[in-house]
């Protein structure tokens, strides 16, 4: 069943925040095997036979516009009720040991930091290697571009670098108890990891303007809960806000639009990102609070219309509600959307076991509103 087609250049005006007619689609990722190959229009057991190949039909059947975040062969990792053969990390309980520290402690950590990580990322400022870095970009967008094809406009994904927390590499408590007890470490750490970032970042944006690649990038690293920043926001003020603001700053001065992927309960960061130049935010996790109409009444710091890519939750309305629940929340996302700027799509990628009717009501909202805009809001 081929659903309707959408453009690349629909995604380009958006993301230029052009007035358009239709509302076009980004990231829609599904992870079910059954529901990628209805949705393919592909027989049972053909998307792990070819997985690119029938995910990308997918992608074209329900209208995807832009696709930064390339995952097609996420969904072999999981079978019909999710992850049945994961292993553990640092996140959720393995033992960490490390070059040869056992990560046990808020003082393993600074050890480790100091004899190991530091030292590392000074020798990786000093070894930089410009040449090595615009061929990978060059090579994944290449890549990527071949294997959407040309109805997709292919985004770069993950090429800007920032300072980020290293709970993934050190485990949650451990990280958090470091980062309490040791401020003026975790600091150092994050000029370093700045000092790296702007000039990697300044590559990439030759690169990219070199290529005429699309100049946007949506930043992804977790920092909140489902309460608020997993750290208080002030010591991100003194300790992180400084650091990532420096980083950034090449692609901003190269023209890049950024925005920030939500997790959690980010209110208190959206404002401080705004003001470091971002211009928008994708995600947006609702029942943890984050206000999506006053998010999107926000400005950017030079006064403009935000970039928004909407999603319809999949941690609450496609698992757990109804189509009609699907309606409603795809209508409250237009309504209360910029009128220039919009995407819509998931707020993350839809889990095996979602029902079929809110999965299909949900591609039929994009369908509608890719074509008709929002003049009338739809009533399915």
């Amino acid at each position: 069943m081929r659903y309707f087609d959408s453009t690349p250049q629909l995604a380009l005006d958006t993301l230029a925040r052009r007035s358009t007619i239709g509302i076009p689609s980004h990231v829609s990722h599904f992870m079910e095997h059954s529901v990628i190959e209805r949705l393919a229009g592909s027989p049972v057991g053909e998307y792990v036979r070819d997985p690119h190949g029938v995910y990308n039909k997918m992608l074209r059947n329900v209208g995807v516009s832009m696709i930064d975040q390339y995952l097609a062969d996420n969904p072999l990792t999981m079978g019909a009720h999710g992850y049945e053969h994961g292993g553990f990390n640092a996140t959720t309980g393995l033992e960490v040991a490390l070059d040869g520290i056992t990560i046990d402690s808020p003082d393993a950590v600074a050890e480790h930091l100091e004899r190991f990580q530091l030292p590392a990322l000074e020798k990786r400022i000093k070894t930089f290697n410009k040449e090595e870095l615009k061929q990978k970009i060059t090579l994944q967008m290449s890549q990527q571009a071949q294997l959407l094809g040309e109805t997709i406009l292919s985004a770069g994904y993950g090429h800007i670098s920032f300072p980020t927390l290293m709970y993934h590499k050190y485990g949650y408590v451990p990280f958090l108890e470091s980062y309490a007890l040791y401020p003026e470490l975790w600091e150092k750490h994050f000029a370093l990891q700045a000092r790296y970032a702007t000039l990697h970042n300044r590559v990439v944006a030759d690169t990219y303007r070199e290529n005429e690649y699309p100049l946007f990038q949506r930043l992804d690293h977790d920092m909140a809960d489902s309460r608020s920043t997993l750290v208080s926001i002030k010591s991100l003020e003194e300790l992180w806000f400084p650091h990532f603001i420096s980083a950034i700053q090449p692609a901003l001065d190269s023209g890049f639009k950024l925005i920030w992927h939500c997790d959690g309960n980010l209110s208190a960061m959206v404002p401080l990102l705004l003001e470091a130049g971002l211009c928008g935010f994708q995600g947006f996790q609702y029942e943890d609070g984050m206000d999506y109409a006053k998010i999107c009444s926000l400005r950017t710091k030079s006064g403009e219309s935000l970039l928004i890519q909407a999603g319809v939750s999949v941690t609450r309305t496609l698992p757990f509600g109804t189509p009609d629940d699907v309606v409603r929340e795809m209508k409250f996302l237009v309504e209360n959307g910029p009128r220039e700027g919009l995407f819509l799509g998931l707020s993350s990628s839809c889990v095996p076991g979602t029902p079929w009717a809110n999965i299909k009501t949900f591609v039929e909202g994009l369908r509608y509103y890719c074509t008709n805009g929002r003049e009338e809001l739809w009533k399915n």
